[in-house]
């Protein structure tokens, strides 16, 4: 493998941060300094001089403009999370976060997980609304951590996708990782993580279809790597090969990609449904496609 692509497996950095320590000298193979695209070979004397640790990220209470909480009690707390808004503090991410933002409202959350995503069993882009859970409890975090891993989370979204997808009711399964060339990018490749979407066409419209999606896995970008792998990627998601002309004339800046619900066994018993309605941007597009068939 590359140094930049074997590195970051071996030790869980980006590419970019790998290529980054290429550059200044501190990756070496064999004793001598490697690039970032040499090749590793098997039997070779690997060093990597790695940069003094980073203090840790701190949750900032900051209140977040449209974050709403649409129910929360001993154990949870649910949440419709807007446009632009990250779960948690990451490196590199200065804008604000749902921990922040529930830390602002008075909202304790639990203590299990790293200091800066305590609580936080499962993550949405910062560029895709809609509804998530955060464990308020010890035990709500531990129960819905298993849930999730265990995949009996029913989570489902909406997306308007270019086009019409040949099924219109199907299942795209194809493994995901790291774009091999765009670090910021994931792609379809061989040896990735296995990933699975079920979809089904509940609305067609001359331009795009408007898609009920269920989630198998939980990859990062697994709806948009998966639906520009068919040819039918979100309507707006530039970054996947979507039509600009498209996005601008229904007036739309990311991807057309909504958390629509999301159903689980509650910590306490009983099954739960909490769902969260299209954001103004969406609402707009897709009557927009809904006119233009009128």
């Amino acid at each position: 493998m590359r140094v930049d692509a074997g590195l970051s497996k071996l030790l869980g950095l980006s590419r970019s941060a790998v290529a980054s320590l290429a550059e200044s000298g501190d990756v070496l193979v064999d004793g001598n300094p490697a690039g970032k695209s040499d090749r590793l070979v098997a039997g070779a004397w690997l060093e990597v001089t790695l940069p003094l640790a980073q203090q840790p990220l701190q949750v900032i209470a900051v209140p977040v403009d449209g974050l709403r909480i649409l129910h929360q009690d001993d154990d949870i707390v649910v949440v419709d999370k807007p446009i632009g808004v990250a779960v948690h503090p990451s490196p590199g991410w200065e804008g604000p976060t749902v921990v922040g933002g529930l830390a602002a409202a008075g909202v304790r959350i639990a203590t299990s997980g790293a200091s800066e995503r305590q609580g936080v069993v499962h993550r949405l882009d910062a560029g895709t609304t809609g509804v998530m859970v955060v464990a308020k409890s010890e035990h709500a975090y531990s129960v819905l951590k298993r849930a999730f891993k265990e995949r009996t989370v029913d989570k489902r979204y909406h997306a308007v996708v270019q086009g019409h997808p040949d099924p219109s009711r199907g299942t795209i399964d194809a493994p995901i990782d790291r774009h091999p060339r765009h670090d910021y990018k994931f792609a379809v490749v061989t040896g990735g993580k296995p990933s699975v979407t079920h979809y089904e066409t509940a609305e067609a419209f001359r331009a795009a279809s408007l898609v009920d999606v269920k989630l198998e896995t939980g990859r990062t970008h697994q709806i948009r790597v998966h639906f520009a792998a068919i040819k039918h990627p979100c309507v707006g998601d530039l970054t996947y090969g979507a039509d600009p002309v498209l996005a601008r004339r229904l007036a739309i800046t990311r991807q057309w990609l909504h958390a629509r619900s999301l159903s689980f066994e509650h910590p306490s018993g009983g099954w739960v449904t909490f769902e969260s309605d299209y954001p103004a941007d969406l609402q707009h597009a897709l009557d927009e496609l809904r006119g233009q068939d009128g």
